[in-house]
């Protein structure tokens, strides 16, 4: 168990301890989105097709995929502090082979290393969710999605203006330095914890698996997620294809544009938070899924090209990036919720079931596009997002329905599972 109660937080984590893991997260997370903006600069400098370039960032994705598989449930394993820097310690190590690589083939394998070992935000998202009271655990999320939102966001703007100006190896040392800083910062601010499992690696690592199969609650989340986040994909993979394509003409400095104006999302997912712990995240899953549908009819007016579709785009895709960000806090506040020694493994399984449903968005979004254009993609997302809509509805109806069957003074935590 942890050394601090589930439901009393531990006095050392405070609004500066939040604020440093939050940046921790944005730091991370960038890692595996700033490569996608110099991928150009790196074909020139090292004399290789663009299509080969972007093998760097494709290695960097799998390789942070296999990290949510094979590293996040030592979170509840290895002592966070230790887990933590050693991860970032060798992050740092995989920046500057990157920077210093001769070639594609290094830079390529050096990309995949730093994938795998940047998944540190999704250790201490459930980390921070067990050093918390119950009551803030929505609040404490949010903040630190929003950070990990601010990297997304913003990486591909620090690497493709620091690459313009100093070449694209410029972004891997400054990225090394902050992260060998960032890992310096947290061996004194992380608090010391004790390991809530002592499982065996590979029965660890099969963990989330069963989970999955003992957890309703975690399967609802994990399909809401994979839904939404599966039209979120497609968006953001086929809104570059559109900006630069024959009903706008601009380059992919616009995409960039779209994005910063999405980084509002940062400042709505603490709101979110805040809402769960008040509401409940059924509440915040329904609003965010409505909101989800709605972003799909503000988009689609962007397949009309000229001024009017342009600001579609952009009210379109500030939605779509609020109702996914906020319907994550409020999922994983669901899912922290159920076993609390062993988050990191219900972390595990619910990020690697997005990180699926993401991938499928992504690969479907390519093909609605190529067939049915821009319309296409919107009536795709519009469809994830109503499916789990549908999920939704159907569960609280359920819910309802075991309710006014429930005999008077009876006990509600008797009738929960039925409920899930």
């Amino acid at each position: 168990m942890s050394r601090f109660s589930d439901q009393t937080a531990p006095p050392c984590l405070s609004r500066w301890v939040i604020f440093v893991l939050s940046l921790a997260c944005g730091v991370g997370v960038a890692n595996i989105y700033f490569p996608q903006a110099i991928s150009s600069l790196i074909a020139d400098s090292l004399h290789v097709s663009t299509d080969s370039a972007a093998l760097v960032v494709t290695a960097a994705q799998l390789g942070y995929a296999a990290g949510i598989f094979l590293l996040v449930p030592l979170g509840d394993r290895v002592p966070h502090r230790r887990l933590i820097v050693t991860l970032l310690i060798i992050t740092s190590l995989g920046l500057i082979a990157a920077c210093s690589a001769p070639s594609l083939p290094v830079l390529i394998g050096a990309s995949a290393a730093i994938g795998v070992t940047t998944v540190v935000p999704q250790i201490i998202i459930p980390m921070a969710a067990g050093l918390v009271p119950a009551d803030r655990r929505g609040a404490v999320t949010g903040t630190l999605l929003s950070g990990l939102i601010g990297g997304i966001l913003l990486a591909r703007t620090f690497s493709g203006t620091l690459g313009e100006w100093l070449g694209w190896r410029a972004p891997y040392m400054v990225s090394a330095v902050v992260v060998l800083a960032l890992a310096v910062l947290l061996a004194a601010v992380v608090p010391v914890t004790t390991p809530a499992s002592r499982q065996r690696y590979p029965s660890l690592l099969a963990e989330p698996l069963r989970l999955l199969r003992a957890e309703p609650e975690l399967r609802r989340s994990c399909f809401y997620q994979a839904t939404v986040f599966a039209g979120f994909s497609a968006a953001w993979t086929c809104i570059t294809l559109l900006i630069t394509g024959p009903k706008y003409h601009m380059g992919a400095q616009v995409v960039g544009l779209i994005a910063l104006v999405s980084a509002g999302t940062m400042f709505c997912t603490p709101i979110a938070g805040r809402m769960v712990d008040r509401k409940g995240p059924d509440v915040v899953n329904l609003v965010c899924l409505l909101g989800a549908i709605a972003s799909a009819v503000l988009l689609a007016p962007g397949a009309l090209g000229g001024v009017v579709g342009l600001v579609a785009l952009l009210v379109g895709m500030l939605l779509l990036d609020v109702a996914m960000q906020s319907g994550q806090v409020a999922n994983q506040a669901r899912i922290f919720a159920l076993r609390p020694e062993a988050r990191s493994r219900l972390n595990t399984a619910y990020m690697t079931c997005a990180f699926l449903g993401g991938s499928a968005g992504s690969w479907l979004g390519v093909r609605a596009y190529d067939h049915l254009g821009w319309t296409g993609v919107t009536g795709l997302v519009a469809l994830a997002a109503g499916l789990a809509l549908v999920r939704h509805l159907l569960h609280r109806g359920s819910a309802a329905v075991v309710q006014a069957a429930r005999p008077a003074g009876s006990d509600e935590a008797e009738v929960a599972p039925a409920v899930r």
